[in-house]
């Protein structure tokens, strides 16, 4: 693991519980400790992205709603007056070292529909080329269950490759991967490094950790597919100390997940970092070897469309033993697919009634997934 200063852009996340005491609210001296790193680091030519959690938390204790489960609205609620408060904070402290901030509230279609996707892109980089520090988090005050993240930590992953960072830090209340979740196993093992992230290493993660937070390891490794597949970096590390990124150039413990080899770039790396595909396509044996050798996926080889989508959505391409093995935009609405699904090229037409796309996903369309293999179904 390098030296943090050595990256062109550092996208940092962090979790509602590094930055909000349960009852005393904000967590000022540490908050100032993290933003003494930041400066340090854009002194030395990085520039910085910071995804900061935390504005429900702080709302509800500003708002003093305790502990108890809230209502949407509650929550929503407190987000607009935690917001506000966090959001000050940030400008304070990072204008305590001669930096601006600048606050940017996304929903989940920000990055998910590719117009608002590219505005967001546009504002950030405006941003950052004026030398501020964004300060990015989810308009908690509009989300639901329905258009949400759920997790920051997937957030950060799509800023950071919508953003070309070249790192993403994870300030955790863990300090990495272990081989099963260390609360519950004592003999789990601390992975320093992990080269690829593979079911297999999935299978290692566990819950969240703490009520303020949304998600836990398996969303920091849905978080780190994303963003080691579009060419970014990744540190899994514990937050809870001052000055949490110098600990990392000071050797404290880390999880360093590589990049790839061969990344995605661009408008498939937009594919590729999609979180929610609106529908499934599984495919035959014979369809998984031709996208492995860069074609497109012909509705001969689809064998059940799941889902509802219409023509251009995000879907997951799932092969025969049930694994993502790509992901495209479907040329198809779900109920056309359905009734071509297994058709040769030649059928189409007079199944449809008109003249269609021979591909159900054009391969310009279509990003394979790092963990995809030839599938031999006997």
């Amino acid at each position: 693991m390098t030296s943090l200063k050595q990256y062109r852009r550092i996208t940092v996340k962090i979790g509602s519980a590094l930055l909000v005491d349960r009852t005393s609210g904000l967590k000022r001296d540490w908050l100032a400790s993290l933003v003494e790193d930041v400066a340090a680091l854009a002194a030395g030519g990085s520039d910085v992205l910071v995804v900061s959690s935390g504005a429900i938390a702080l709302g509800r204790t500003i708002l003093g709603l305790g502990k108890r489960a809230l209502k949407l609205e509650e929550s929503q609620a407190a987000a607009a007056v935690g917001q506000i408060a966090l959001a000050g904070a940030w400008s304070e402290e990072l204008g305590r070292k001669g930096l601006t901030s600048g606050q940017v509230l996304v929903t989940l279609g920000d990055t998910e529909e590719r117009r608002r996707y590219l505005n967001a892109r546009a504002t950030i980089s405006t941003l950052l080329k004026m030398k501020a520090v964004p300060v990015i988090n989810e308009n908690d005050t509009v989300a639901t269950t329905e258009i949400r993240y759920g997790d920051n930590d997937r957030l950060a992953a799509r800023v950071a490759t919508m953003m070309g960072a070249d790192l993403l830090v994870l300030l955790s209340d863990i300090d990495g991967l272990y081989t099963a979740p260390p609360a519950l196993d004592s003999q789990a093992k601390f992975l320093p490094v992990v080269d690829r992230i593979t079911p297999e290493i999935e299978a290692m993660a566990g819950g969240a950790a703490s009520e303020l937070s949304r998600g836990g390891m398996r969303t920091k490794l849905d978080a780190g597919k994303i963003a080691t597949a579009a060419g970014t970096a990744m540190i899994i590390t514990l937050g809870n100390r001052p000055n949490p990124l110098s600990a990392i150039d000071r050797g404290e413990r880390a999880t360093f997940f590589r990049p790839s080899a061969n990344p995605v770039k661009g408008y498939k790396s937009w594919i590729a970092g999609q979180l929610e595909p609106a529908g499934r396509l599984s495919v035959d044996a014979g369809a998984v070897d031709a996208l492995l050798s860069g074609k497109s996926l012909l509705p001969a080889g689809v064998t059940l469309v799941s889902g509802s989508f219409s023509r251009g959505d995000t879907v997951a391409i799932i092969g025969p033993e049930g694994r993502e093995i790509a992901r495209g935009l479907v040329a198809y609405d779900s109920t056309d697919a359905v009734r071509i699904a297994g058709l040769k090229t030649a059928e189409i037409e007079s199944v449809l009634g008109y003249e269609a796309r021979s591909a159900m996903v054009h391969r310009d369309d279509l990003v394979v997934s790092r963990q995809a293999a030839p599938v031999r179904v006997e």
